[in-house]
């Protein structure tokens, strides 16, 4: 049997290709800490995400790659270290702030906003540090879906600290006025308030912050994009025409103010009936993976309607946080670990890949 030597491992590992990013594990630096006693060797794998959604394909490839040489037992760790996907500027607003994802959707009961709770939940699941900025001033939904009550603290240097469950800290509007009184804010209120939350607000180091946009193409989103380098949006429909012809109005948006879009998710792309097990297509069948094509964006997949979401988002516990997770919060993680990988190949490139084709 060969003698497993450091120069024979790495060297295997130099002929594993990186599924997301492309070039060898070597080559970009990922494989750290190696180890070896006899036939077992023992390192770690450092993703540019923890939501990585490639873990088991990498590892497929490293194990193939390994047995050859004569490698027995394998230890393998994941690490991860994840990379600003937009350019930092002087003076930056959220300086501690890697990646800023925008959702949103154009128009209203999409469920966007459930979209953009289950997104940053799932991050955090997967060891990511996440914030959740609550931009819908007029119509603050996120403190009920996240359980979240009280009022924040402030920091030392007379910050705002925002409050935190599931992992995620969040930032609304909501945690600022009684119950159920309106918000009767005209455009500057609206955008003097997500101006606030972004420069007044304690974030510390966040892998990603969401945010979860109002309807519409207004003034939140212009305060936005004007504010910060958002590294990419998530378009959010449903399959029926109205929604389509709405977020097509939020693609245009977005791209007048160069900012990347990520791609679109369909929600609430059926039913399954719980007596036959068939799909009940309630909005239609198809309508944003046709969007999508048509419009050259990515189609990151549909979402089931399920009744645990509904139920989890009254109580505060978000479907991706439940113990018994059903088919929406699968696809809600599958959703979360590709906008992880699509933000990795961004940083990866310097921020000059597109993630938009518009013709």
């Amino acid at each position: 049997m060969p003698q497993v030597t450091q120069d024979a491992v790495m060297a295997a590992l130099a002929t594993v290709q990186e599924p997301e990013l492309g070039g060898d594990l070597v080559t970009r630096q990922m494989v750290k800490g190696l180890t070896i006693d006899g036939t077992s060797v023992a390192f770690t794998i450092e993703l540019t995400t923890p939501a990585c959604p490639l873990k088991d394909e990498i590892e497929s490839r490293v194990r193939t790659a390994l047995t050859p040489i004569g490698v027995e037992s394998i230890d393998l760790t994941w690490g991860s270290m994840v990379r600003r996907a937009s350019p930092r500027t002087a003076e930056q607003l959220l300086p501690g702030v890697k990646n800023v994802i925008a959702v949103a959707s154009g128009k209203g009961g999409v469920g966007k906003s459930t979209v953009a709770v289950n997104l940053a939940v799932a991050l955090a699941n997967d060891g990511a540090t996440v914030g959740l900025l609550d931009a819908d001033i007029t119509g603050p939904n996120v403190p009920l879906m996240l359980g979240l009550e009280g009022q924040p603290g402030k920091s030392e240097n007379e910050k705002i600290l925002p409050l935190e469950r599931h992992g995620v800290k969040a930032i609304s509007i909501q945690f600022f006025v009684p119950a159920g009184q309106p918000i009767i804010w005209r455009g500057p209120l609206v955008g003097g308030a997500i101006q606030q939350f972004l420069r007044d607000v304690e974030w510390g180091e966040l892998d990603y912050l969401v945010i979860d946009l109002p309807p519409g193409t207004s003034d939140a989103q212009l305060t936005l994009a004007q504010a910060v380098p958002i590294s990419g949006a998530v378009l959010v429909t449903t399959p029926q025409e109205v929604a389509l012809l709405d977020v097509e109005k939020a693609l245009a948006m977005f791209k007048r103010m160069s900012v990347p879009v990520i791609g679109l998710v369909e929600n609430m792309t059926a039913l399954i009936c719980p007596h036959c097990g068939e799909p009940i297509e309630l909005f239609g069948r198809g309508g944003g993976e046709r969007f999508a094509r048509e419009h050259g964006l990515e189609y990151l997949g549909g979402i089931p309607l399920d009744v645990t979401v509904r139920q989890g988002g009254d109580v505060g516990v978000p479907a991706v946080a439940q113990r018994e997770p059903g088919p929406a919060a699968q696809a809600l993680t599958h959703l979360a670990r590709i906008v992880a990988a699509r933000m990795s190949v961004r940083a990866a490139t310097g921020g000059g890949q597109p993630l938009l084709t518009v013709s």
